[in-house]
């Protein structure tokens, strides 16, 4: 029956395999929307002022960071858990479903956008993401085991369907976020989680037995024939002492109560591991570095007990795991600082003929994915309407529900006029301290401020970008959009109302201030925060082709030299940043270039570093190892992630100490500086790995 059911599954064919992977297509593609289109909107959101044009929680970038990185590093770690939960109990299906539908109710509770309603999200979203994330990629791999010979072309399609849902959800969620509030963008991810998980539920016919849950007949075997295996050869059987045991607990639970307790004493004024403190060193860091050593005495220990090759190369393994933390604390910073600089720092408003260009941009840009995307879904409705129309009518339904967000969002763009207004503003003089010279500041009048006689008014002008029509002499209402409060944005009758009961509800000045059109202009767009974001997608989707190449010629570099150019190449892309920031004043914009051109060296990093990755886990680790090491990388990448976060929280610090320059000079020299090391470290690890390429 099983071969039977393998072989219908086969017949349907969607570009020359099963018409069942672009079901798991499209379902990764829905939820890797949700889930970038959620965590670009975070940090922003978190850090965005009270009183803005698109109000948020007003938070220090350290506080932001010390949740968010949280919340990245569980997400690493809960996929270990629920892997195993789906392998011994409910299988590959039920798991994906069952985190689907999690998430789809953390994505629902951020909505609400209360301080509760914020936590139980993130911590749903991490529990979904632990169910849904390992046994996505596990029904591929199972579907292929009897043609492992397809298997790298599947991957290939299936990580397509992750970069167009990352491109997608963080260009349609963001939009929504900046431009009509935060709940549209973080209930839009929910909304297509939802229906992500709808779609897969209904294609069940598709699969088969393929996921399903795993008969008790599987789970009495398999360890057996692993042990018969694992006695022979090098791989001898190396089993857990209640030693080893101890120490993975005790080592979990350090991790564990780090990461709950850095959040906690940041945001809350709770500190667990206080009492832990060493001199200036804070207790949590005390505890951490306990915990870390006895991982590490535990790896150690583990290690010796194997054979001399097997040793090597675990060795060198844990080598490469050592150096994935630095890569991951650098480019993550495109979830928290360099969200922060394209909010406060990057000039993102374009007028005239630049305005005209990147509308042409960002149109091509967006429909040609979108029109190759729908293509695909039209030729899986051919091939399985008959067998699964609910689910295709489902997707149909998705794709027409993401066609009218586009059309909207480019025809407001399209249609966004660039206006001069003018307003009143108190003139303030103040000696700078460390210069002795005389600073001249502006402060906006708003409605509600009372002036005084002692108040300097002179009359200011800035530009606004919008669809509205105005005429010159109309009194219009503005507001600050970002932080710096440079940029203003134009409030309507409904968003009057609204801002001036939110602003009543924190007792602030609401931040309305009255201004008249002056001057009508050529066309103009502001790029949007999140755009910046989506060029990691579509950069891996342009030059993913030619690192392919590569990787299958002659001059594929040996993984030590993969992992240094990563590193190098990536390190390049922080110190064009470095560059473009030096030397430029507080409230003075830098240019968009520098911006793009370091997501585009930070991606090329990221290609040349990502073959090395967990393919290295099955060719180096024995097979009794390989779930613990599976473990050791994903908790490499976590730590990763949370220093990233942590580092990357400490932007206005660095800033405001030495200079915004300064700061993405560390992520130029850390990550450049270990590069070089793995890089003489070549001859070594070649030694270590006993001819494995």
């Amino acid at each position: 029956m099983k071969s039977e059911t393998k072989t219908d599954f086969f017949e349907t064919k969607v570009l020359g395999h099963p018409a069942g992977l672009m079901v798991l297509f499209f379902t990764e593609m829905w939820e890797r929307f949700s889930f970038y289109g959620m965590r670009v909107l975070l940090i922003n959101f978190l850090t965005m002022a009270a009183i803005s044009y698109n109000p948020g929680w007003e938070w220090s970038a350290e506080n932001a960071g010390a949740l968010f990185g949280t919340y990245a590093g569980l997400l690493y770690l809960t996929p270990i858990i629920g892997g195993m939960i789906a392998d011994k109990y409910i299988g590959y299906r039920w798991a994906v479903v069952v985190g689907s539908i999690i998430m789809t109710l953390g994505h629902a509770s951020m909505a609400l956008e209360t301080e509760l309603s914020l936590y139980t999200g993130l911590a749903l979203l991490v529990i979904g993401t632990g169910f849904f994330k390992p046994n996505m990629t596990s029904i591929v791999s199972e579907m292929y085991k009897d043609l492992p010979e397809k298997k790298d072309g599947a991957y290939t399609i299936f990580y397509m369907g992750v970069n167009a849902g990352a491109f997608f959800g963080m260009m349609l969620c963001g939009y929504l976020a900046e431009r009509v509030g935060w709940s549209w963008g973080f209930g839009l991810a929910g909304i297509f989680m939802l229906l992500g998980t709808l779609q897969f539920w209904l294609a069940k016919p598709l699969f088969g037995d393929i996921g399903e849950i795993p008969s008790k007949l599987n789970n009495n075997q398999e360890p057996e024939e692993d042990a018969k295996e694992s006695d022979t050869g090098v791989d001898k059987r190396n089993p857990f002492t209640l030693v080893d045991k101890i120490l993975v607990a005790i080592s979990a639970v350090i991790g564990f109560g780090y990461l709950i307790n850095d959040p906690l004493s940041k945001i809350g004024g709770i500190n667990m591991f206080d009492s832990f403190s060493v001199g200036n060193l804070e207790g949590q860091y005390t505890v951490v570095l306990v915990g870390l050593f006895l991982f590490l005495y535990l790896i150690g220990s583990r290690i010796v007990r194997y054979d001399a090759i097997v040793r090597d190369r675990m060795i060198a393994f844990i080598i490469f795991a050592f150096f994935t933390v630095f890569f991951w604390m650098s480019f993550e910073q495109g979830a928290s600082s360099l969200v922060i600089f394209a909010r406060d720092d990057v000039n993102r408003e374009l007028s005239g003929g630049y305005a005209t260009m990147y509308n042409i941009v960002n149109i091509m840009l967006t429909l040609i994915p979108l029109l190759i995307i729908t293509y695909v879904l039209f030729l899986l409705w051919k091939q399985t309407f008959k067998k699964i129309p609910y689910s295709n009518i489902v997707l149909v339904a998705c794709f027409t529900f993401v066609w009218g967000v586009v059309g909207w969002m480019l025809n407001r763009d399209l249609n966004s006029s660039a206006y001069i207004v003018s307003y009143q503003a108190i003139q303030n003089a103040d000696q700078n301290a460390e210069t002795g010279n005389i600073d001249t500041t502006y402060t906006p009048i708003t409605e509600a401020y009372q002036a005084n006689g002692l108040d300097v008014l002179v009359t200011k002008t800035t530009e606004i970008a919008d669809p509205s029509v105005f005429t010159v002499g109309q009194k219009i209402n503005i507001i600050k959009k970002n932080n710096e409060g440079s940029n203003f944005a134009y409030l309507d009758a409904e968003k009057l109302d609204k801002f001036r009961a939110h602003a009543a509800e924190l007792n602030l000045d609401n931040g309305i201030i009255p201004s008249e059109v002056a001057v009508i202009k050529d066309n103009q767009v502001e790029i949007t925060v999140s755009w910046f974001s989506i060029l990691n997608s579509f950069f891996i989707i342009a030059f993913a082709p030619l690192f392919s190449k590569w990787w299958d010629s002659k001059y594929n570099p040996s993984a030590a030299v993969k992992y240094a150019l990563g590193l190098i190449i990536m390190a390049i892309g922080f110190g064009f940043l470095a560059m473009g920031s030096y030397g430029v004043a507080a409230g003075v914009k830098v240019s968009m270039f520098w911006l793009i051109i370091a997501y585009l060296f930070h991606t090329l990093g990221e290609l040349c570093l990502s073959p090395v990755g967990l393919s290295y886990v099955s060719k180096l680790v024995p097979p009794r190892m390989i779930a613990f090491m599976f473990g050791m990388w994903y908790l490499a990448i976590a730590i990763g992630n949370k220093l990233a976060a942590v580092v990357g929280g400490q932007i206005e610090n660095i800033t405001h100490q030495y200079s915004l320059s300064v700061f993405f000079l560390i992520f130029t020299i850390v990550p450049a500086v270990a590069g070089v090391l793995v890089f003489l470290l070549n001859p070594l690890l070649k030694k270590l790995m006993h001819g494995v390429k």
